[in-house]
């Protein structure tokens, strides 16, 4: 018989794109994207926060999908502060990233001298370091550490998933997790940073009841992520708890409708990935589109975002031919400082994340 578990509903949006970050090559294929709801509720059982729409069936990641960031400095930094925390208190003998993606941070671990072997079915390079597989028990391959970067956010069952891989790693050992923080989310209503690509929406408590022992813990990246390193043997079912109850921010979409409000014929989203995707959908849905989209990230250059089939161009191709009236709207505040600077500080600039 099938546990009824009771829930409470956060928010909700229908018809978002399954995935932000899949580029396309025409604005219609864009448009015409695969499609799914949202359900944000939160389990009052385990106390965690996922969509309950979600339906992985709709998921298949492929080539097409593009979310590498280390094409900004201001990121680059936050890998070398990741790779730091690491090797503090994991140290960089015998380490496996688990959904490694492109291989970049697994990349810079092993230019620091990390013995690290990758897990990811869908890479498509050629390093003898990554196998193109999921990591699971079966294949008589354990290490200290473990890495989990972004992976457990896309995850419907993450407690089950967690108990996987120390059943896999032979019953223990550190693990480093970093997902998305849905603390920041609430703090700064930032509605832009629901997507259906993530099933859970995590918050620091939750990594503390799930592991008894945990080696440090906190926010990272400006607070928009969150870190833990626990050790796997540890594991314990997460509960509800009393204590701590999750408070939803009333208003959640005000910005929406004050952005919506004052538009302008010239407001332009630097960010063409998940951030830029959902805060270009709904700006359209209430009849305030923006004009255009940059990122800095070749891939993406070219091509057209999910959803309002919006082109995605190169700083060079758009800031020559805009008015000083302009305004750039940076999805992530993190990343303001740089663009100003790549753009001279010849416009307005909206930090969406801060205002």
């Amino acid at each position: 018989m099938t546990e009824l578990v009771q829930t409470r509903l956060l928010y909700s949006q229908d018809d978002f794109p399954v995935f932000q970050n899949r580029m396309y090559d025409s604005a219609e294929a864009a448009r015409n994207c695969p499609r799914g709801d949202i359900r944000l509720v939160e389990d009052l059982k385990s106390g965690l926060v996922r969509n309950d729409a979600f339906d992985p069936a709709l998921v298949d990641y492929d080539s097409a999908y593009q979310n590498e960031q280390a094409n900004s400095a201001s990121f680059r930094q936050h890998l070398d502060w990741a790779s730091d925390l690491i090797s503090k208190h994991m140290g960089l003998d015998d380490l496996v990233e688990i959904g490694c993606g492109k291989g970049t941070f697994l990349e810079m671990l092993a230019d620091r001298g990390a013995s690290i072997t990758g897990f990811d079915p869908t890479y498509e390079g050629q390093s003898p370091l990554i196998q193109k597989r999921y990591f699971g028990p079966g294949l008589g391959f354990s290490a200290k550490g473990l890495v989990l970067r972004h992976v457990l956010e896309h995850i419907p069952d993450p407690y089950a998933f967690l108990c996987q891989l120390r059943d896999a790693n032979g019953g223990g050992g550190l693990i480093y997790i970093e997902v998305p923080c849905f603390d920041w989310i609430c703090e700064g209503r930032s509605w832009f940073d629901i997507f259906y690509e993530h099933v859970n929406y995590f918050r620091l408590s939750d990594f503390q009841k799930m592991f008894g022992n945990v080696v440090t813990i906190g926010r990272c990246f400006g607070g928009q992520y969150l870190y833990v390193i626990g050790d796997l043997s540890s594991l314990r079912a997460p509960e509800y708890d009393l204590r701590n109850p999750l408070t939803f921010p009333d208003g959640f979409t005000a910005s929406l409708q004050e952005h919506a409000a004052l538009p302008s014929k010239s407001d332009i989203v630097w960010g063409g990935a998940s951030k830029g995707v959902i805060y270009a959908l709904l700006r359209e849905r209430a009849n305030a589109p923006v004009a255009a989209v940059i990122d800095i990230n070749p891939s993406k250059q070219g091509h057209f975002l999910a959803a309002t089939g919006l082109r995605v161009s190169a700083p060079e191709d758009i800031l020559p031919n805009l008015p000083k009236s302009a305004r750039i709207l940076v999805m992530n505040p993190n990343y303001c400082e740089e663009i100003r600077k790549m753009s001279k500080d010849a416009f307005t600039y909206i930090e969406v994340g801060n205002d």
